[in-house]
């Protein structure tokens, strides 16, 4: 576990300082929203592209990847769809906690899968996302639209959102090219080589400062189930699903990886848009993200002996 520690140690620094930055109004409350925004539009997909579009596919057992993948999340939606009734939640709060037990921190899991297991880490990493960014999105706007939306979602409405999440088109434009064998222009390679490598100190900064330990000091019981599927359930059944689906070896570190990873500052921002519970989520997050620091090391050092 030490190993796993002394990897994440400086991820979760980041995103305490993050924290304490925007407590002491440094650099500037306006700072956090454009630093946030640049990080999502721009930084971050261009480290996605460029790491997509470059990474070398070869011997990577994607469908089997993609199958446990799926199967974790859409299990865990299933499983929160079933407990509704005993949780005794409105349609906008149910919403917030369908949110948080499916949606992942990409900006965590990108850093950690680097800092753990190098450029190869990052590669599967990228596929992952790529993977799981439509699913994810799928799930959460249906549900919004279901429990939440004070007026119906048409589909095209629901459709356009997700096409236009600038993951999603990074993704799709780095497959593209890794698939047409298209060989970015040195000088374009080089600019979003660039613009990727600060996305994930910003990004990291801006998870922290957006976090609420007011609101987590507030959780109430459906916060702590958030969590608790979102932290051990959803690893445990990737886990089983790895096994299923026979993936093995640094795939399925990352595909474990992925499946612990607190909630993401999007969740947010999504139920603010679609009418969801924007304190529970806020809850459910800052939570996620201070366990985190413990259960995802935990897990990571217990991978070796778990996974096939």
């Amino acid at each position: 576990m030490s190993a796993s520690l002394a990897a994440l140690a400086p991820i979760f620094f980041l995103i305490a300082l993050g924290y304490a930055l925007r407590r002491i109004g440094v650099p500037g409350e306006g700072f956090w929203a454009g630093a946030e925004k640049l990080t999502y539009y721009m930084l971050f997909p261009a480290l996605l592209l460029h790491s997509l579009a470059a990474a070398s596919l070869g011997g990577i057992a994607v469908l089997p990847a993609a199958a446990a993948l799926t199967t974790g999340v859409v299990t865990i939606a299933v499983i929160t769809l079933a407990i509704r009734p005993w949780l005794n939640l409105d349609g906008p709060a149910f919403s917030s906690v369908f949110q948080g037990t499916i949606r992942f921190n990409t900006y965590v899991g990108i850093a950690a899968a680097l800092a753990l297991y190098g450029d190869p880490g990052l590669t599967l990493t990228v596929i992952a996302i790529g993977i799981l960014v439509p699913v994810v999105n799928v799930l959460s706007v249906a549900a919004l639209a279901h429990f939440a939306a004070q007026r119906p979602q048409g589909v095209a409405r629901l459709i356009g959102a997700i096409a236009g999440n600038p993951l999603i088109i990074a993704c799709a434009l780095g497959a593209g090219l890794n698939a047409g064998a298209i060989e970015l222009p040195a000088l374009i390679a080089d600019i979003l080589r660039f613009l990727g490598r600060a996305s994930l100190p910003i990004g990291l900064l801006a998870v922290g400062a957006g976090l609420s330990l007011k609101a987590a000091r507030q959780a109430g019981p459906a916060v702590v189930v958030t969590s608790a599927l979102k932290l051990i359930a959803l690893p445990l059944v990737t886990l089983a699903a790895c096994k299923l689906f026979g993936v093995s070896g640094l795939t399925a570190k990352v595909v474990l990886l992925f499946s612990a990873l607190p909630i993401s500052a999007s969740a947010f921002v999504l139920a603010g848009q679609m009418g969801g519970d924007k304190e529970l989520m806020a809850a459910a997050l800052t939570l996620t993200t201070v366990l985190a620091a413990v259960t995802l090391p935990l897990i990571l050092a217990l991978a070796p002996a778990l996974l096939p």
